[in-house]
């Protein structure tokens, strides 16, 4: 009896064990695709993400948007101008050189505002090279060591059909759990990118103010929040190389479990931080 229990528990053996390798495969493979192409997609601008939404959005603020950014420019503009007359004692001391200052500012308003899109993208352009240069420091050290997972193969022939049932359950969810950590990484990447390009559609009306010292706070602090977008994703680099750090650091030893844990300790971890990157940039470029 002892024998056909020996022959049977081999026999699962040979269906659990090569199940569980391919879990743990499978598993990596989701964590490490979506940090690996953290890198990518932070990097890219507006344009280079996806062409054809940068185009849409493009079309709607060039045709919506801009009309009223005129009214609003022509506004400031007039503004300006009165401001500029009152402030020779209502003309008591008149002088025709401020109508030229007016006509330059007014020229460079209209500039401005008529190359809107260009100065938002160079933000990003200047952003992206920020990021690039990160992204070559830190994202060939974020996989997930599988090579270890040979290892594990002894590990697992030596337990028992019990242990590896109860391995086999645990490592089950600690799957479900990784793949819902990969899929809120990917999330909040996308959210990022859909935030910048919301912000760039609306760009028209903040450029639009800074013909007027006064008026101009609101371009100022629309440019800053472009910049916190933009250096956003810098930050979510810093994150990814401390994942890559605290990762690098687990050995996948005869707790196997523990280990586990450790790496979906860790990417809960990254998910949270990348969360809180857009707070932080906000805070430092004073936005908030």
């Amino acid at each position: 009896m002892e024998r056909v229990w020996q022959e049977l528990e081999e026999h699962l053996k040979e269906y659990i064990i090569p199940s569980l390798m391919t879990l743990f495969q499978t598993m990596f493979g989701y964590v490490n695709d979506e940090v690996s192409g953290i890198a990518s997609d932070v990097a890219m601008t507006p344009s280079a993400f996806s062409p054809s939404v940068f185009g849409m959005v493009r079309n709607v603020s060039e045709n919506v948007i801009m009309p009223i950014a005129g009214i609003i420019l022509t506004f400031v503009a007039c503004y300006e101008l009165i401001q500029l007359i009152i402030s020779y004692n209502n003309l008591a001391n008149f002088e025709t050189w401020f109508i030229f200052k007016w006509i330059f500012k007014t020229a460079i308003a209209v500039e401005i505002i008529t190359h809107t899109f260009d100065f938002a993208m160079a933000v990003f352009d200047v952003a992206n090279h920020v990021i690039s240069s990160a992204g070559g420091v830190i994202a060939a050290s974020t996989a997930i060591d599988s090579s270890a997972l040979s290892s594990l193969q002894s590990t697992l022939e030596a337990m028992n059909i019990f242990e590896l049932f109860g391995l086999y359950f645990q490592v089950s969810i600690i799957f479900i759990t990784t793949l819902i950590l990969s899929k809120i990484i990917f999330v909040i990447i996308y959210v990022r990118m859909i935030e910048i390009y919301m912000y760039v559609s609306m760009a028209p009306i903040p450029f639009a103010t800074f013909g007027n010292r006064e008026q101009s706070a609101l371009g100022m602090n629309y440019v800053k929040s472009l910049f916190a977008l933009g250096f956003q994703g810098f930050l979510i680099m810093i994150c990814v190389g401390i994942y890559a750090v605290l990762i690098q650091s687990i050995a996948f030893s005869g707790d196997i479990v523990g280990s586990l844990w450790g790496v979906v300790g860790y990417t809960l971890l990254l998910a949270l931080s990348l969360f809180k990157t857009s707070t932080v940039a906000k805070s430092v470029l004073q936005c908030i």
